[in-house]
């Protein structure tokens, strides 16, 4: 793929963003062939958006987060500044296509994981990290039927990447805790409306932030210190409409919320 078709995608991508608007597919000489082109349109869009990378996002690490989007396997995404906002925040649907809220851990590090040719291991991974936080993400794609877009064009389009919320850092031992068993409850207008745990985040949330270290290695510069990851749901994607208020509640790692409007 030539530097120039790079371009060419980030720029139709990007300019969907700001509009506000959908197509149904890349052009087709500008369509990634692999990871790495997929990877390095993301990295343009970034670049064109002017905007700071703060974070990272792993997309489809459920079954149901997978199909969700029609893929068989995790993405990352970049999480850019003007995206991510603190817990409690008013989150606008308009032009919202997805519609829907997914509850993540979120874990931000103290120092940095570069690339490498040898994989990073869970504790080495987790031996970079600083703090523990609730997170809930809500995502969108610029595909009009983002299930039959495939994998890579949706990494290229950040991997769904819209708004996140990022609570605040969990006081709680969670070293300590077992985060596969560790329970999630969903409200949205005070009332239950599901309940997930770290089990559904690739069988471990620790397994997918280690999953992302390794695929930023291969296909990036890796992970620099004061950026965080949010993991992936660990409920199935929550239904959302302007007017809903969001309540996760992480038991002793926190609470998050988010008010939507139109």
């Amino acid at each position: 793929m030539k530097q120039e078709d790079i371009q060419i995608a980030a720029s139709v991508l990007w300019q969907n963003w700001q509009q506000q608007t959908r197509i149904d597919q890349l052009p087709e000489s500008s369509r990634p062939n692999n990871r790495a082109e997929a990877y390095a349109i993301q990295a343009e869009l970034a670049r064109l958006s002017e905007q700071k990378v703060v974070g990272w996002k792993i997309a489809a690490t459920s079954i149901a987060g997978q199909k969700h989007i029609g893929v068989d396997g995790p993405l990352a995404g970049r999480l850019l500044s003007h995206r991510v906002m603190t817990g409690g925040a008013t989150v606008s649907l308009e032009h919202n296509l997805m519609r829907v809220a997914e509850a993540e851990f979120v874990f931000r590090f103290r120092q940095d994981l570069p690339p490498r040719a040898q994989p990073y291991e869970v504790a080495e991974v987790l031996a970079a990290v600083e703090s523990l936080h609730p997170g809930i993400e809500i995502p969108d794609s610029r595909f009009h039927d983002y299930v039959r877009a495939g994998g890579l064009q949706m990494i290229a389009d950040d991997a769904c990447a819209s708004w996140f919320l990022l609570g605040e850092p969990t006081t709680a031992n969670w070293r300590e805790m077992n985060l596969v068993t560790h329970t999630v409850n969903a409200y949205k207008n005070d009332a239950l409306a599901a309940t997930g745990s770290g089990a559904n985040v690739l069988g471990d949330p620790r397994v997918a932030l280690t999953w992302i270290a390794n695929e930023l290695s291969a296909y990036a510069d890796g992970l620099r210190a004061g950026e965080f990851v949010t993991t992936g749901t660990c409920i199935t994607p929550l239904p959302i409409a302007p007017g809903d208020h969001l309540r996760f509640d992480y038991g002793a790692i926190g609470l998050i919320e988010a008010i939507l409007s139109q």
